[in-house]
């Protein structure tokens, strides 16, 4: 009996080739790796992009680009349409310095084009192919030429057994106010010892770890429901909405009627 291979398995069977992988079927993958590039695009949905380190919103109209060799896995936080995956090998792109750095940029009209133009192949892309293989070469060169402004927010994450617990209050209170001391009190903490373990552990400050966390907050509301600018600054913890529009535009430089508008126009 021929035993079949894992998902994983496959992207890596053939060193050489692409590997195409369009699905409406999450594959519950661990963390990993493989010896591939992987360009990624999710369409309709919330995901996150997990890495050792960090945590990464994947807002709709983006795609992640992820180098061969780093460990992630990317998590759903509700149903999708479809996840679209394109593994380059190594060799086939030159050695711009795009391709060795994880980043999440806003996708074009071209790349969503020459992605969605993907769709019927299947699985492997030989070099025997040669107008299938140039294409992806091609995809490659494109990609790395106009992407110059990776998405900035990117939330730090830690197995610390102390920091964890923290963590998830904030996520579970994050409509409510959340000061250093309050917060350092109800865990046993000084506010000075509090906010060290946030610099050596996640190396960011305990404000900023809260202001990230809301601007993701707000990002996904505005992706997946019809609330107001107004309704979402205040479930993601700002008493003023100009304040959450000015915090949320210094982050992602976008107001964000503007981040709504481009991400769904985009996407219909």
């Amino acid at each position: 009996m021929i035993k079949e291979l894992s998902f994983l398995e496959k992207v890596n069977q053939y060193p050489k080739t692409t590997y195409i992988y369009h699905t409406k079927i999450e594959e519950r993958l661990a963390m990993h790796s493989h010896n591939k590039h992987q360009l990624t695009y999710v369409e309709g949905g919330v995901a996150y992009l997990k890495t050792n380190d960090n945590s990464y919103f994947l807002p709709a109209r983006h795609y992640v680009w992820i180098p061969a060799g780093m460990e992630h896995f990317i998590e759903l936080k509700t149903p999708i349409s479809i996840i679209r995956n394109i593994y380059i090998p190594t060799h086939i792109l030159n050695s711009n310095e795009f391709y060795s750095k994880m980043g999440i940029y806003p996708a074009s009209n071209l790349i969503m084009e020459m992605i969605l133009f993907t769709e019927n192949w299947s699985e492997n892309i030989f070099k025997k192919e040669k107008s299938k293989y140039q294409y992806i070469k091609t995809l490659g060169t494109i990609i790395a030429e106009i992407s110059k402004n990776p998405l900035p927010v990117v939330l730090p994450t830690t197995t610390n057994e102390r920091l964890s617990p923290i963590l998830k209050h904030i996520h579970l209170h994050l409509d409510q106010p959340l000061l250093l001391k309050e917060v350092a009190q109800l865990f046993g903490f000084s506010s000075r010892s509090l906010s060290r373990l946030f610099r050596d552990t996640l190396d960011i400050s305990f404000l900023q770890y809260v202001k990230l966390t809301r601007i993701i907050r707000s990002m996904e509301k505005l992706l997946q429901t019809e609330m107001s600018i107004s309704e979402i600054a205040y479930v993601s913890g700002y008493n003023s909405p100009a304040t959450f529009s000015n915090t949320f535009y210094n982050l992602v430089k976008l107001r964000p009627v503007d981040f709504r508008k481009i991400n769904r126009e985009i996407s219909e």
